[in-house]
């Protein structure tokens, strides 16, 4: 509550400070005219200011958001869960995720979000507790009773109530969850006329006021009020990382509630916080609205959310590997290496190629890239601007279907910073062939020096460079003639498609 009052009183205070400047002004000049046309009266007689000071007070009071709360606090719900621990093992790894929860300042309320259980909080052995409970927000979407939450507050649920702002309690059954994103769709039967909100179809502008309503703490019907403070954030929960972040106070308890702008329309779905404390300090995520429409549609129609699939691991394009490659700016993705069957192996997609545009549409890095294709769905054709050898081309194909089991990686840690090195590598090399059999390509890392610049950019000995600036290599000496060659060519880098036991990745060598 003291979060929400100070942020209340500092926004009054930015609003009114200049109208009381203006307020001043204007008493200042009906002073003088009182003075001009009435010398003989005093200038500080009450007569000859109440009326006007009152109604530019009166102008001055800021116009708050009593009638955007009004309108939209209604469709707004809390959630409550219970998850039978005896039936459910990963009842216990929702508590151990909210037990854990303090070391890690990006507070995702799946990990604390109000669970309540008898010997829950209290000190009492853990196994005397049968069931656990927990608390969210969601907001309906439709009069016949479909709501919005976040996959984490309904996780595993044996059952779900939700309480509207009049205090009526409803059952309601889960539809269908999307864990990648966090989002998750239930339904509220017996009534056709609930109370809904819709998600807005323009994307926030930093600095514009939002609103938001939740159950914070278990305190239903809670309104807070802030701006949009940054937009398009990675916090590293997910693979379509791409947050809205708001400084209204949201606390635990506020998962799954939306967020409003002016006109009453729901411009996110409030997901995590960065909270150092445990508490709000006025850092909050927002799931947008653009994707939250597209994965509630898909629930609603099948139940699970079906993606497209490129079939590629990439990596971020750093300004080492754009020189290495020729190209002029350090962005899009590069494929590490395409999936055997996959769609963008049939199209000819290749390691080392860089995939800078989707229907047109630049591609910034490699988590744009995913994110992109995430939107589509399966058997969608897309086409792709890519950088194949130095030359631009463009590739049409249908894309697949995210396999569970798997997803393109946007692996935003394989590229290490890079600093200046000396063209030597600190490397002892031999073919692949010889040190693990017959067939085997490339050559193999027999040593490394640690202080050499490969031991800086993470290869270990047994990784395999498979191609240095493009061109495949067998021996020491292709590897020689590749360095010279991009050398003698003016690159200031050059750069190596390394196999390790993880995974194979590009690694950009400066050369000077």
């Amino acid at each position: 509550m003291t979060d929400r009052v100070n942020s209340d009183t500092t926004a009054t205070r930015k609003i009114l400070r200049p109208r009381r400047l203006a307020l001043l002004g204007t008493v200042a000049a009906l002073g003088l005219a009182v003075l001009a046309t009435a010398p003989g009266s005093s200038p500080f007689s009450a007569s000859s200011f109440i009326a006007p000071a009152q109604a530019a007070e009166t102008a001055a009071t800021p116009p708050g958001f009593g009638d955007l709360v009004s309108k939209v606090k209604p469709a707004v719900i809390s959630v409550r869960v219970r998850i039978d621990q005896d039936n459910d093992k990963s009842a216990m790894l929702q508590q151990n995720r909210m037990d854990s929860d303090e070391a890690s300042p990006f507070d995702q309320f799946s990990r604390q979000f109000g669970f309540r259980g008898p010997g829950g909080m209290d000190g009492m052995p853990r196994q005397h507790r049968q069931m656990i409970t927990g608390e969210g927000s969601g907001f309906f979407i439709s009069a016949d009773g479909y709501a919005v939450t976040n996959n984490h507050v309904v996780d595993h649920a044996e059952s779900v109530q939700v309480t509207m702002d009049d205090g009526t309690i409803y059952s309601a059954k889960v539809v269908g969850t999307d864990p990648k994103t966090d989002l998750a769709l239930i339904k509220v039967e017996g009534k056709k006329d609930f109370p809904f909100v819709k998600f807005s179809d323009q994307k926030p502008r930093i600095g514009d006021w939002v609103v938001a309503v939740g159950n914070p703490f278990g305190l239903g019907g809670t309104v807070t009020a802030g701006i949009v403070s940054a937009s398009g954030r990675d916090i590293g929960n997910g693979p379509y990382d791409d947050f809205i972040q708001i400084d209204a106070p949201i606390n635990k308890g506020n998962s799954g509630g939306p967020a409003f702008d002016m006109n009453g329309n729901v411009i996110g779905v409030n997901t995590a916080i960065f909270s150092p404390s445990g508490g709000s300090v006025g850092i909050g995520f927002d799931i947008p609205a653009s994707t939250a429409k597209l994965v509630v549609a898909q629930l609603k129609d099948r139940g699970a959310v079906t993606r497209g699939w490129l079939g590629v691991q990439v990596q971020p394009v750093t300004s080492d590997i754009a020189d290495s490659l020729g190209l002029k700016d350090a962005r899009g993705a590069i494929v590490d290496n395409p999936q055997d069957g996959s769609p963008a192996a049939k199209a000819g997609i290749e390691a080392g190629d860089v995939i800078t545009a989707v229907n047109g549409t630049a591609i910034k890095d490699s988590r744009d890239l995913a994110r992109t294709i995430a939107t589509l769905a399966p058997g969608t054709s897309v086409k792709l601007d890519v950088v194949h050898k130095g030359d631009s081309k463009t590739v049409t194909l249908a894309l697949g279907e995210l396999p569970n089991e798997r997803q393109a990686r946007a692996d935003e840690g394989k590229s290490q910073p890079d600093a200046g090195m000396p063209p030597r590598l600190g490397l002892s090399l031999a073919p692949a062939g010889d040190v693990q059999g017959a067939g085997q390509k490339g050559v193999v890392v027999t040593e490394v020096d640690p202080q050499g610049p490969a031991a800086q950019r993470g290869i270990q000995t047994g990784d395999v460079i498979l191609n240095v600036g493009g061109k495949a290599v067998a021996n020491i000496g292709d590897v020689r003639s590749e360095l010279a060659q991009a050398k003698s060519s003016g690159k200031r880098s050059v750069l190596l498609q390394v196999r390790s036991a993880q995974a194979t990745r590009f690694v950009a060598v400066p050369l000077a």
